[in-house]
């Protein structure tokens, strides 16, 4: 399998991190959007939508994430990651579901003004945009930790690929000045995912020490 990444990039992290977690023999291949990378034909041939990351396994093209995180954890059933129980697994779908259209979307906004302006030179945070941010991720966060309360994960006691999916948005948390202090389950199912091996591994140096 092949997968076309630009680790820094959140999406990309949770994919790459669930790949090592399940121990998937995968090949990383480095697409590097700031120099438009992605918009060379041989690329947009493999996902239309010129974006990553993509998976290509013997043939077979997958782009979006959340779809990713799914087909990888399908590869090894035993380990619930992607439950097979319809109402289980339906469960775990919704909060992919809920990723894509709410909690990304909210955090992408801070992350996007906070950090890759700062790191790609393209000015200073606009305020209004930053206020936006601010208050979707609030209305998003207090949803995610009332769920986490009694939680030790998002859908109970076992780790799937929805926390795979919702950890991805807390990577820059801190850098992106996410005003999270109240959310106290999200801190504490967070730290426990972010202490797995494999997404200690993905998570870049200057994350790490900053934590």
């Amino acid at each position: 399998m092949r997968l076309h990444v630009l680790p820094p990039s959140p999406r990309a992290m949770k994919v790459m991190a669930l790949a090592q977690h399940l121990g998937l023999d995968c090949e990383i291949r480095i697409i590097d959007l700031l120099n438009g990378e992605n918009q060379k034909p041989e690329f947009a041939a493999l996902n239309p939508n010129k974006k990553m990351p993509v998976l290509e396994d013997d043939g077979f093209v997958l782009w979006e994430s959340n779809a990713i995180l799914q087909y990888f954890a399908s590869k090894k059933p035993e380990t619930g990651l992607w439950p097979t129980d319809p109402k289980r697994q339906a469960d775990v779908s919704r909060w992919q579901l809920w990723d894509m259209a709410h909690w990304d979307p909210a955090c992408a906004i801070l992350v996007f003004e906070h950090v890759v302006k700062k790191l790609s030179g393209q000015g200073d945070p606009d305020p209004a945009q930053v206020a936006k941010g601010e208050q979707d991720f609030k209305r998003y966060a207090e949803v995610l930790d009332g769920t986490l309360k009694n939680r030790k994960w998002v859908t109970g006691n076992e780790l799937t690929v929805a926390d795979f999916s919702l950890g991805a948005g807390m990577v820059y948390a801190r850098q992106a000045h996410f005003p999270d202090a109240p959310y106290s389950a999200i801190h504490r199912w967070y730290d426990h995912l972010a202490a797995l091996p494999a997404w200690q591994a993905v998570l870049p140096e200057y994350v790490k020490s900053a934590a």
